[in-house]
């Protein structure tokens, strides 16, 4: 849940900081006051888009914070985390967001700097926002197959997984046997270049490693000079006149000849005759070194020749040699196929019929379960628009195949186009009175009709969704009456298993709230600010009075607040269960 809003510098927010509780929470408040500026914070919070639009006049950056109580260990949040390697601890999780004057945003996850996707990423299991904007993606019949498939999303997604596995080969396969019936000119030409590509690396002889051991043998003919010299000097200084090996040889007997007089000394005699008898080899070795020396000015030429054809070859096809030779074994198998390309047309063809055979058995599972859960799915929206006074209501989902062209399988003699998603077309359809056709619902539904529509698949999607808040943003709007009432109530059901916020103008919802918040604007200094009031027993009657008869308050409206408080709360504690 959202348990700490912070902000600053936001809009007509000058600093606001809201604790949240579990529940139903109610923002109400004057048209104006700044309810839904503070749900546009929440959503920037959470990935929306910002712009320095929403930098308050005057200051340099807006700033938003918000802290997240994680109770589920399995929330899909966490997966998230750790798939961006950021340290969740006590289930707690604070996201910040600050947006500069010009435009520029930061964005941060527990402290850790992320991007606005990764944050998006996060968001979205975190809220569901449901407003004006989510109207208009109901209208959406992109939208209508996402909705279907989340009534199940277990089931769907597991066939999705089996359908996409196939249908990635399918594409792939497609674009195979395209590529091989391509234009015959391009073809040819394509042969010409790897031919001549095939023909310039075979004849280099490349060998895997070549390049640092001519490397490395550069840089001893190079320093030639310097490395004899060098080792003549350490030669001369153990094995010439008066040298170390002789001085060596001396205190390696000497010590031995008191020995026998002394055991503690047999240790130390030992040492030096190890030590004498080693650079006594070393010495034979670097007279072995010196006598096999010579320097090849005709074979550093040649080196230098091989490197630069490397390079040269590097800079056309690999970075490495290995990458050359394995980009040579790559166009000498596209030669052969091209050389052969009836044949390799003809198996590509063969595969590619196998594998649409076995995506189309996949897509037709997914439509089967698709068209299980329109009929559960119409089912439950039926059920929950007759508990919102729209029971003479026809709802329907309609799924369709895609119609495709002609390289696309047939079923039943009509071209199916297969997509990442399968072959059906959801759509939404909607009669609102009895003798009317169905109609697609974004042509037949009112603003009334359509903020029930929402309620009524919220209601069904709330439990099969993991988000930690849900909030509707004046989801109740053209609706009054018996309507307000069961919609007040259809929100509270909500609230049970997930916390919400509601912006509401409606009285009934705002009876049903566990947590009432006063939104107010006031001018301050020749600024206007905005400022946040938890409501009391009381001071929620009053603001109900308000919301029932506007300006006016009356003992009559603030005995009809006292009502349907009363009444919410027989409703919470006894008749919805």
């Amino acid at each position: 849940m959202l348990s700490e809003l912070s902000i600053k510098n936001f809009a007509i927010i000058e600093a606001l900081n809201i604790s949240f509780e579990k529940g139903l929470t109610v923002l109400s408040g004057e048209t104006g006051a700044g309810k839904s500026i503070i749900i546009d914070a929440i959503h920037l919070l959470v990935g929306g888009r910002g712009s320095a639009e929403f930098v308050r006049y005057e200051t340099e950056k807006a700033e938003i914070e918000g802290l997240f109580y994680l109770d589920d260990e399995q929330h899909p949040c966490i997966e998230k985390l750790q798939e961006f390697d950021i340290d969740v601890s006590d289930g707690m999780m604070i996201l910040k967001r600050d947006i500069s004057a010009t435009g520029k945003s930061t964005c941060r996850i527990n402290g850790k700097l992320v991007t606005l996707s990764m944050l998006k990423d996060i968001g979205k299991t975190l809220v569901d926002i449901h407003g004006q904007h989510e109207t208009q993606d109901l209208m959406s019949e992109d939208r209508h197959m996402f909705l279907l498939d989340s009534f199940n999303n277990d089931a769907v997604s597991k066939q999705l997984e089996r359908y996409r596995s196939y249908f990635e080969q399918y594409e792939q396969t497609k674009r195979k046997l395209n590529s091989l019936t391509n234009n015959e000119q391009q073809m040819a030409h394509r042969l010409d270049l790897i031919q001549f590509q095939l023909e310039e690396i075979r004849r280099a002889d490349l060998q895997v490693g070549e390049d640092e051991e001519l490397l490395e043998e550069r840089v001893k003919i190079s320093n030639f000079e310097k490395i004899y010299k060098s080792l003549s000097d350490a030669y001369r200084s153990l094995a010439g006149d008066d040298c170390g090996l002789d001085h060596v040889r001396h205190a390696m007997n000497e010590v031995e000849a008191v020995s026998d007089l002394d055991t503690s000394l047999q240790g130390i005699h030992e040492s030096v005759a190890n030590s004498y008898y080693l650079l006594e080899d070393m010495t034979y070795q670097l007279r072995e070194k010196l006598d096999m020396m010579e320097y090849d000015p005709a074979r550093l030429d040649y080196i230098e020749t091989r490197l630069n054809e490397i390079r040269t070859l590097k800079r056309k096809y690999g970075e490495s040699v290995q990458d050359i030779l394995m980009y040579a074994d790559k166009i000498e198998e596209e030669i052969a196929t091209i050389e052969n390309k009836d044949i390799h047309i003809e198996a590509t063809r063969k595969q590619l019929k196998q594998l649409e055979e076995q995506a189309m058995t996949e897509a037709m599972k997914l439509s089967d379960l698709r068209h299980s859960l329109a009929v559960h799915l119409t089912e439950a929206i039926h059920k929950e628009l007759q508990e919102l006074y729209m029971a003479k209501t026809t709802f329907k989902i309609m799924l369709d195949k895609q119609l495709g062209g002609v390289d696309d399988p047939v079923v039943d003699g009509v071209s199916i186009r297969l997509t990442s998603t399968g072959y059906d077309q959801v759509e939404f359809y909607i009669s609102t009175n009895p003798g009317e056709p169905l109609k697609p619902l974004s042509k037949v539904a009112s603003g009334g009709e359509l903020s029930r529509i929402i309620l009524a698949l919220k209601s069904i999607f709330s439990k099969h969704q993991g988000v930690t808040s849900v909030i509707f943003d004046e989801v109740d709007t053209g609706v009054s009456g018996r309507v307000a009432q069961a919609i007040a109530e259809k929100i509270y059901r909500v609230s049970i298993g997930s916390q919400v916020l509601c912006i509401t103008h409606l009285p009934q919802v705002a009876s049903m709230a566990d947590t009432h918040l006063f939104i107010r604007k006031q001018i301050e200094d020749n600024r206007t600010k905005t400022s946040v009031a938890k409501l009391k027993d009381e001071e929620k009657v009053i603001e109900i009075a308000r919301m029932i008869s506007g300006v006016e308050i009356t003992d009559v409206t603030t005995q009809h607040a006292r009502e349907l408080l009363q009444q919410a709360h027989n409703l919470k504690t006894g008749a919805i269960q």
